[in-house]
């Protein structure tokens, strides 16, 4: 079988990756490829939309990369002692934790606060003379950074600062090839869940440190590293992309834009889960390691051998959408993957929906004549096959 590399992404590529997947999944839901730049050997790498909610929830499947004999120089840091690096019974423990803390309730009475937030961004847009901005620095990024940060109880630190450790551990160059990004984030909150440990406040964290479950099992201090470098690493640059990808679609097809404007009540719910099937935030998931030999649709995967699902390819696949490859606010909101499936599924996936519907609905109402900026120059595209989203996202009104 033919070995496919996207781990470059050029230029082609990135801006339109779905033909690409296309061609992929009209030969077969499972490929070898070449995933990111770090790999030993080329990956199994799952296209169709079946095949992968079955490779998401397969028991055969771990996420535990320490365990996999796969990277044995691999920088370990306490940041890693998080969920999505682990496995049943520990990843259950892990999460019935952190269920205790990361309520629904907690995150329903975040609405006042994100929709303030989202008020205040854009009164600062408004009251640009010139009438343009580049959305990612002026809402996409600083609200999911804001909200984030207050949930979890971090100080106001250097947004520029962490937006760049995010960046570099979701997205690397070679600015950070030595793990210096992942690192310092860790160092970070080694120091903040010492400061909660010493002065717990109301804040998530905080909850986190107290939490003990019926037996008086609580998180370890690597633990609680983890859950905070996870939350806070996934829990904005999701949003982010959420947020500038919905409203890229939005942009470039004015007919459903309009709908939306008609009838936002109605209509906004379905709108941002078709903004996450669409062209969601995470392109391809992190590796999974074959325990034992599996087959998935119908190939033979051997143990040892690594596995990455193309969430993208998934949510364009037209044995399950139909006109999969047409953005459609009206689609009935339910069955793309942009959150994974199964026990790994997004934990905070209702912040992430809270967030892009208030700043989605909010930014269309403040200004109704919104635009792409024609002075905004070409898009530039997040670096590696993981994450999915631009830059910068110049616009105009």
């Amino acid at each position: 079988m033919p070995v496919v590399d996207i781990s470059g992404s050029d230029a082609d590529f990135a801006a339109d990756p779905y033909s690409f997947y296309a061609r992929l999944r009209a030969a077969g839901p499972v490929h070898r490829a070449t995933v990111y730049a770090d790999e030993f050997e080329p990956s199994w790498l799952i296209v169709g939309h079946d095949e992968a909610r079955q490779a998401l929830n397969h028991p055969a499947l771990s996420k535990d990369w320490r365990t996999s004999g796969q990277f044995s120089d691999a920088l370990v840091t306490a940041a890693n002692a998080n969920m999505l690096e682990s496995d049943p019974p520990h990843h259950t423990r892990l999460r019935r934790l952190v269920a205790r803390a990361f309520t629904g309730r907690r995150i329903e009475a975040l609405r006042p606060r994100v929709q303030q937030v989202t008020d205040e961004l854009l009164d600062a847009m408004a009251a640009r003379p010139e009438r343009t901005a580049d959305l990612i620095a002026a809402l996409a990024f600083p609200l999911p950074m804001t909200v984030i940060c207050e949930l979890l109880g971090v100080p106001d630190m250097d947004r520029e600062r962490f937006r760049f450790w995010s960046n570099e551990i979701v997205a690397p160059t070679a600015a950070s090839a030595d793990g210096s990004a992942h690192r310092a984030l860790s160092a970070f909150l080694a120091e903040l869940v010492e400061a909660k440990s010493k002065a717990p406040g109301e804040d998530l964290l905080s909850e986190l440190i107290r939490t003990r479950d019926e037996d008086g099992d609580s998180l370890s201090p690597d633990e609680l590293i983890g859950m905070a470098f996870l939350l806070l690493v996934a829990g904005h640059e999701t949003t982010v992309n959420l947020i500038s990808n919905g409203v890229r679609a939005l942009l470039a097809h004015p007919d459903q834009m309009a709908a939306l404007r008609a009838d936002y009540d109605g209509l906004i719910d379905g709108a941002v889960e078709e903004m996450l099937r669409y062209d969601g935030p995470v392109q391809n998931s992190t590796y999974r390691y074959a325990r034992e030999d599996l087959e998935i649709g119908g190939t033979l995967i051997a143990a040892g051998a690594t596995v990455v699902v193309s969430l993208a390819s998934a949510d364009r696949d037209p044995g399950r959408f139909a006109d999969a490859d047409t953005f459609d606010v009206r689609r009935a909101p339910h069955g793309h993957l942009a959150f994974g499936h199964g026990l790994h599924f997004c934990i905070g996936a209702p912040l992430a929906r809270m967030e892009g519907k208030i700043a989605v609905r909010s930014l269309l109402e403040r200004f109704p004549d919104l635009a792409e900026d024609p002075a905004g120059g070409p898009p530039v595209w997040l670096g590696g096959s993981l994450m999915r989203g631009v830059t910068r996202l110049p616009v105009s009104w």
